[in-house]
């Protein structure tokens, strides 16, 4: 009887005890370590970065890093039959007139270009416009079964954008972009933003970076290896010779591209 009392109690009171209920107070701060069930890369997976001409699919790798938009579900799909996981490459962080979504971005928010023709950054404040466009971006490469996303131009807040970026903006940004692919089941890597891998490698699943050996900047991307995930890293202007043992120290994923990312490649 006395029992029966005291569970009549807990539940008019609400209490749930050490379960988490209502009333167990306020729930804890997100660690930052994704938990999900998508795919996670290691560290010294070889890997193919190939985002213009007729896609070779011919490498023998078990990573390929291609254009998002330009290419089909079967693509991925026949990549996946050879044993590939397939990364979608996106930009996030600049509009490029070229896509078939460019006249969706309103002038308001395209700024100042960014070297690259027909691109130009986009005010990564203006979350309101910008959350909508990409969560559609992100739509389709979960719907073409990409396994992971590079989203690039994640470090405007560095250059000159037409707009006053700060790190904090970037931050928020960055881990909106994180979230979104997340929520798809998607990994999701940090494009070179160096300063800020401290702050995000928690958020995000791989890193690729870009010519870190040429800036000597390579060890900056240790904590990524540490927290055992994947850097996938590309030079373009120094010979093998002068990155592929350094490479194989910091155990990175390191490739020789041209900058124009077609099918060539040389690997250490």
């Amino acid at each position: 009887m006395c029992a029966l009392v005291v569970l009549l109690a807990l539940v008019l009171t609400g209490c749930s005890g050490s379960s988490g209920g209502a009333d167990a107070g306020p729930s804890p701060e997100p660690s930052g370590e994704p938990s999900g069930e998508w795919w996670r890369p290691r560290p010294g997976l070889d890997w193919q970065w190939q985002l213009t001409g007729r896609l070779d699919t011919s490498v023998d790798v078990p990573v390929y890093d291609i254009d998002g938009f330009h290419h089909s579900k079967e693509t991925v799909d026949a990549l996946h039959r050879d044993g590939r996981k397939v990364v979608c490459y996106l930009s996030t962080g600049a509009w490029e007139d070229f896509r078939p979504d460019a006249d969706d971005f309103p002038r308001s928010v395209i700024g100042r270009g960014n070297g690259w023709e027909g691109e130009r950054w986009l005010d990564i404040r203006r979350t309101d416009v910008l959350e909508p466009l990409m969560a559609e971006r992100l739509d389709m490469c979960r719907d073409k079964g990409f396994d992971a996303v590079e989203p690039d131009n994640m470090d405007g807040y560095r250059n000159r954008t037409g707009f006053p970026l700060t790190a904090a903006d970037q931050l928020r940004y960055n881990r909106l972009i994180a979230r979104l692919a997340h929520e798809r089941g998607m990994a999701v890597g940090l494009k070179n933003d160096l300063d800020q891998i401290p702050d995000l490698v928690g958020d995000f699943d791989f890193a690729v970076n870009e010519q870190c050996a040429q800036y000597g900047e390579c060890g900056r991307l240790t904590p990524f290896v540490e927290a055992g995930k994947a850097v996938f890293h590309a030079e373009y202007e120094l010979p093998t010779g002068r990155f592929c043992a350094d490479s194989r120290r910091l155990k990175l994923s390191s490739l020789l591209k041209r900058y124009a990312l077609d099918a060539w490649r040389r690997t250490c």
